[in-house]
């Protein structure tokens, strides 16, 4: 599998995809490239870095709707509705803005962000799309009566707690795993795709509350227009589909109790949204939808004179 980019029918770049299909017992049902690639899982780590709140007992504590715990999986579109259901996460919390350690950037949806430019909307953290992902991270340190304060650090009880997590459902040892900062400032893993893929094709099994939640809002973990959000909603109930940053994606197939990891390895964003839609068809979520069968390439003067599009497929 590959995903190319075409102009006047000619192939003029190449993102090539790498990818692994496991079941919940671990066997590599389905691949493309190397399924035992090394790389960094970004935003697609988050269902597991909420289990935390749910296995320790902090959103029952605090009364975590399920929205609010489909935030803290997600890479939302900073859209009002998702900033202001953030607020009042960290309202239930006993914290503010000012403790979040995200730091703000612009919405990853283009509508959003022009919007808010056009407004002169200023971006605080909580704009952020990992400020979910944050707030749960705060709520777990309320919790347990640990510091807010540095709750990113690699030392901190909450990363500890995260990344024990994240070694339980992936099946690499603390010791294996590779750490490093993310883009929000909180620590991200490194490890096969295969072992991704066992974690995502695990959660259908024992982690039914996330899973609940994020089949419930598709619209929070992503947002209008993002690809998370459409291949959700093309199959209501039946996948859950995580973007992480650099060409990472993952998703869970939950009636096959299949999950799938992949890499863009020049980090594509859009590429590896369409590997994903064309890996999920294939897996016999048909059809996908029509926005990730192809991306036209428009000039400067509106005009279609190329796409990009998947060649190839996974190997079953």
């Amino acid at each position: 599998m590959r995903v190319e980019q075409l102009r006047g029918g000619w192939v003029e770049a190449v993102h090539d995809v790498h990818a692994a299909v496991v079941d919940s017992a671990g066997r590599l049902v389905a691949r493309t490239g190397d399924p035992e690639l090394v790389t960094f899982w970004r935003s697609a780590a988050k269902p597991f870095q909420a289990l935390p709140l749910v296995e320790d007992g902090a959103a029952e504590a605090f009364g975590l709707t399920s929205e609010e715990l489909a935030l803290a999986c997600a890479s939302h579109s900073s859209e009002p509705g998702q900033v202001a259901r953030v607020r009042e996460l960290l309202g239930k919390i006993g914290c503010s803005e000012r403790d979040l350690l995200c730091g703000p950037h612009p919405p990853l949806s283009d509508r959003v962000a022009q919007d808010y430019q056009s407004r002169g909307v200023r971006l605080t953290a909580v704009y952020s799309n990992c400020s979910g992902k944050h707030a749960g991270m705060l709520a777990l340190a309320r919790h347990h009566g640990w510091p807010t304060e540095f709750y990113t650090r690699l030392e901190h009880p909450v990363q500890q707690r995260c990344l024990t997590e994240v070694s339980r459902w992936t099946d690499v040892s603390v010791a294996e795993i590779k750490t490093a900062v993310d883009g929000c400032g909180v620590v991200c893993y490194g490890m096969p795709l295969k072992n991704m893929a066992l974690a995502y094709a695990r959660l259908g099994n024992s982690a039914l509350r996330i899973v609940e939640s994020m089949i419930r809002h598709p619209d929070l973990i992503a947002g209008e227009g993002r690809p998370c959000t459409e291949m959700m909603r093309a199959h209501p109930g039946r996948v859950i589909t995580k973007v992480g940053a650099d060409g990472v994606y993952c998703a869970l197939l939950t009636q096959q109790g299949l999950g799938v990891a992949l890499k863009v390895v020049d980090g594509h964003a859009m590429a590896s949204a369409l590997a994903m839609a064309a890996a999920l068809e294939a897996l016999g979520l048909r059809p996908r939808p029509a926005s990730l069968a192809a991306r036209p390439n428009v000039n400067t003067r509106g005009e279609t004179v190329g796409e990009l599009r998947v060649n190839g497929g996974l190997e079953q």
